[in-house]
């Protein structure tokens, strides 16, 4: 009878402090969520703030500035922005001319060289230029011909002797055919090269020097987007590379790089 009576107190006294123990419950409960609110609100504050981060940037990669110099990294998921101004624009920096190749010879301190002395229609006399082409070229291809010249390079000294710019040839992915690039045959050694149309060779600007070729890196940046067509004519992305009296080529090798 006893136990009966402990056990019916029992359930009466933890019957009293049931509505207590649940308000209790409930206070903790809400001022934990209290606690995680700022959080929450943080978080949600920082990833809208990297959505519209990523707003910005698209809608400014996809717009840009008048003159294609702006670069803004956009949005992970976003089409990357057209690189064509960029290039372009660092092209025009490229001081590209006519050259005729006097004589070349087989360079006496390197196999794989040849020496060349090329006419660029300047008053001092023909530059001397080295160039990795005895593999690929024939000693006598090399004489009394039409070149492309890439003029404003930093000086280079190639196994004793100064080279004093780079002559320009397409070759295929394999790297085992190799051409040089031929002006028109109308061409006059010194003329200027330049991407485009034929009347923009009057807007020309002017060539960059060696040391900002060098520090922008503009000769490594408009490389990378020089090919031959499937007509062998040499390009900048869709831009041919020309003179007055016609467009650069090659002989034979179509969708070529060209270096």
């Amino acid at each position: 009878m006893a136990a009966a009576v402990t056990s019916a107190s029992l359930r009466a006294a933890l019957a009293a402090r049931l509505p207590r123990i649940a308000a209790s419950a409930s206070v903790q409960s809400a001022s934990a969520s209290a606690s995680l609110l700022p959080r929450a609100t943080r978080q949600l504050r920082q990833d809208g703030g990297r959505r519209a981060s990523h707003v910005v940037s698209a809608s400014a990669a996809a717009e840009g500035s008048a003159d294609g110099s702006v670069s803004v990294a956009a949005a992970p998921d976003a089409a990357p922005a057209a690189t064509t101004p960029d290039v372009c624009s660092l092209a025009e920096g490229l001081e590209l001319r006519v050259g005729r190749i006097i004589k070349a010879w087989k360079h006496p301190e390197a196999d794989s060289l040849y020496v060349e002395e090329v006419d660029v229609g300047e008053e001092g006399g023909p530059r001397t230029i080295c160039s990795g082409l005895v593999k690929y070229v024939a000693e006598e291809d090399m004489q009394d011909r039409l070149v492309v010249v890439l003029a404003n390079l930093k000086p280079r000294n190639m196994r004793g002797v100064k080279s004093n710019g780079m002559l320009l040839a397409a070759s295929d992915e394999s790297h085992e055919n190799v051409e040089l690039l031929s002006p028109p045959a109308e061409s006059v050694p010194g003329e200027r090269v330049w991407f485009g149309a034929e009347a923009d060779g009057a807007t020309q600007a002017a060539a960059a020097t060696p040391n900002q070729l060098q520090k922008k890196k503009v000769w490594e940046a408009v490389q990378s987007q020089l090919k031959t067509t499937e007509e062998c004519v040499a390009t900048l992305l869709d831009k041919p590379m020309r003179v007055a009296s016609g467009v650069i080529t090659c002989k034979s090798l179509a969708k070529a790089n060209i270096g």
